[in-house]
């Protein structure tokens, strides 16, 4: 009998059992109270859920094979067959073979059964154990009256768990800790490898339904906006729901919810369904609730929502075990919570900062290249400077290449949100459903690829400005979430299901003609107008020719830095060709020209070799005056020099320093060869020459 064991309570001696055939099972509580199983010698009774069993008990606490009573050395014996929870003799579980005695009673999960030679002996000497739960225990009629009079009444609280308690014998002495210990850690690692909150939830439900006697719970998480405040139950929000006949959720026990965030610590309440108490409060009646536990997610101090367990079998409630796991599970999802709160954080900041980053760098440009002494940009920096500070969405218009973004850079740093982000985003580079979610974000598995959550615009750019350069590419769908946006209602990410909330102010650009687009129905007109608050018209640069000289020495100035170039300056024949030209392309084709010709420039002047322009822009002069049509006539240098510089100062109103620039000599050079030859500024300073003289 090597391995065998005999509990020292067991007082009926352990004789060789001859008559085989006198041996039963008996089931003393649940819905199989009072059934009867003949043990067969020749035969192994199996015991569990599953129904190829000879005894079929239907307890989700068991398991499919839980237990096993077979006859071997002239003994009946029961054996485990490592289940779930264990098979318990007064309260113990065994290991190995357990011989059985008369009258012995066993228990799997809830169930209790006893093992008896003499039915009739049996049935007329002894009663199954009956209480109002219709489980088998050993409690006294006086203390089942004591819990008659405390409910409904929470019947158990759990400040801490023996889960986490370090001495060997709270886990060694108590029923399922070994198992429950073991799942516990099980657990703890799928919980550490969980990358969201809804995961998370997810995982830490499928964990306690394992052990549990639960067969509904949900996971209610407070906002993260509400953290470290005094907890409200009416914030919780639900993260993650389970029910195992796909009961639809009904948000619940709000009461049991309110005691825990109160006191934070876990609690079991039972015959729910008979308390006017919960029926009043919450929404239990419909679900037909038994017993709850409610346990709180916890870490210092710091609350971050509770965890629900429902038990509508009046045979299978939950109890203070059950709790204890509940709360040990709740402390390390509080970790792994944390952990994920703290990562998503860490992501959103590492995004803005990236933002920032690229806006301080750009903001070193914006002095620079908004740039130019023409009227036309004096008139666009007064705009600014109103507009700026009002915070009105502000839509920019003007053709392609003309600086618009700088304009909106120029808003944001002369606006309240200057020490925001600023964030850019182009409309007409990507696809609708990209376009969507560049701007709002997604959630995890929320289309092919995306393998994470992902920080959208409007998010990037919270508290700071937000500029969408041609805005007029947007589809109609878009254009109608972009709208509730604008008028602040709440968005919310791609496969999402939680409301972002932002204060962004958006400038938007367009080249397109909106009154067509709205017209044609491509536009929404309630989007044209909110759009249309404040409006801004950049000139295209053919208008603002006094400011080619400028831009060009500027980016002349930056090409030859950035590829270490020697080439310091433009020769006049060189200028004349840029200020001629009618720049279809507007600054972006004359900052392409000037870093095209630094790289073709042989020495250290830019010749008009060194100038390549479009074929888009030849031919065409724009609003400025045609040259002379005189044709050739004899002319010595010196002469054409005089009559070209005389031109270049009527062209630029006299203005000197702009006039060197153009011919591309010092402002002192200048003055010497109009004194050389003798020239003044006349009171009527135009010159009969409508533009430079042409080489």
């Amino acid at each position: 009998m090597s391995g065998s064991q005999i509990h020292p309570d067991d007082k009926s001696p352990l004789l060789p059992q001859s008559n085989l055939s006198d041996a039963y099972l008996i089931v003393r509580n649940g819905p199989l109270r009072g059934t009867e199983l003949a043990l067969d010698a020749r035969k192994v009774a199996g015991i569990g859920r599953s129904t190829l069993n000879s005894l079929s008990v239907p307890d989700e606490i068991c398991s499919r094979n839980h237990c096993e009573v077979f006859f071997d050395s002239g003994y009946w014996k029961l054996r485990d067959l490592k289940s779930r929870n264990g098979t318990r003799v007064n309260g113990v579980a065994i290991s190995g073979d357990y011989i059985l005695s008369d009258r012995l009673q066993f228990q799997i999960g809830n169930t209790y059964l006893v093992f008896t030679r003499d039915v009739a002996k049996f049935n007329a000497e002894d009663s199954p154990v009956q209480n109002d739960s219709d489980t088998a225990t050993d409690i006294p009629v006086s203390t089942l009256d004591e819990i008659d009079e405390l409910r409904p009444e929470i019947v158990h609280r759990t400040g801490t768990t023996r889960y986490t308690r370090a001495d060997d014998e709270s886990i060694s002495s108590r029923d399922r800790a070994g198992q429950e210990a073991q799942r516990l850690v099980c657990l703890g690692l799928k919980m550490g490898a969980a990358g969201e909150t809804s995961s998370l939830s997810e995982i830490v439900l499928e964990g306690l339904f394992e052990v549990t006697s639960a067969d509904i719970g949900a996971v209610l998480l407070i906002p993260t906006n509400q953290l470290g405040k005094r907890p409200d139950r009416h914030h919780l929000e639900l993260s993650a729901y389970k029910s195992l006949d796909a009961r639809p959720y009904e948000r619940t026990s709000d009461y049991v919810s309110g005691v825990v965030l109160e006191t934070r610590v876990a609690v079991v309440a039972q015959d729910v369904n008979a308390s006017d108490r919960f029926q009043n409060s919450d929404s239990l009646k419909a679900m037909r609730a038994e017993s709850i536990i409610c346990a709180p997610i916890r870490v210092g101090n710091t609350l971050f929502g509770v965890i629900q367990l429902f038990s509508t079998n009046p045979d299978n409630r939950l109890d203070s075990e059950d709790s204890e796991f509940a709360l040990a599970v709740a402390d390390q999802m509080a970790l792994a919570l944390e952990r994920i709160l703290e990562r998503n954080r860490l992501a959103a900041g590492l995004a803005r900062v990236e933002t920032e980053n690229q806006t301080l760098r750009d903001k070193l440009q914006i002095e620079t290249e908004l740039i130019g002494e023409s009227d036309a940009i004096h008139r666009l920096r007064e705009k600014i400077l109103r507009v700026a500070p009002t915070g009105a969405t502000v839509l920019i218009r003007g053709e392609s290449g003309v600086g618009k973004e700088l304009v909106a850079r120029a808003i944001h740093e002369n606006s309240e949100r200057k020490s925001g982000p600023f964030v850019t985003m182009n409309c007409a580079a990507l696809s609708e459903s990209l376009l969507e979610s560049e701007l709002f974000g997604h959630e995890k598995g929320a289309f092919t690829g995306a393998i994470g959550r992902k920080i959208g615009k409007f998010e990037q750019s919270h508290n700071g400005t937000l500029f969408l350069d041609e805005v007029g590419e947007m589809s109609p769908a878009i254009q109608a979430k972009f709208l509730r946006v604008l008028e602040g209602h709440p968005f919310e990410r791609l496969g999402g299901g939680t409301e972002v909330k932002v204060d962004v102010r958006v400038v938007a650009a367009t080249n397109r003609d909106l009154e067509k687009s709205v017209e044609q129905g491509q536009f929404r007109k309630d989007l044209y107008f909110r759009l249309q608050v404040m409006e801004l018209f950049v000139e295209p640069l053919r208008n603002r020719r006094l400011d080619i000289a400028i831009l060009a020495k500027h980016f002349l100035e930056r090409s030859a830095k950035k590829s270490h170039s020697l080439v310091t300056s433009i020769s006049s024949a060189a200028m004349l060709n840029l200020s001629s030209y009618f720049w279809p392309g507007n600054i972006r084709e004359l900052q392409n020209t000037i870093e095209r010709a630094v790289i073709l420039c042989i020495g250290d002047t830019i010749g008009s070799a060194d100038i390549q322009l479009s074929a888009l822009g030849s031919g065409r002069s724009g609003p400025a005056p045609e040259a002379s049509s005189e044709g050739y006539r004899p002319a010595s240098v010196e002469l054409v020099e005089q009559e070209h510089i005389l031109a270049t100062l009527a062209w630029t109103k006299w203005n000197k320093s702009q006039a060197a620039q153009i011919l591309g000599v010092e402002r002192s050079t200048l003055d010497r060869k109009l004194k050389k030859y003798e020239v003044d500024r006349p009171q009527s300073w135009k010159c009969r020459f409508a533009m430079p003289y042409r080489l």
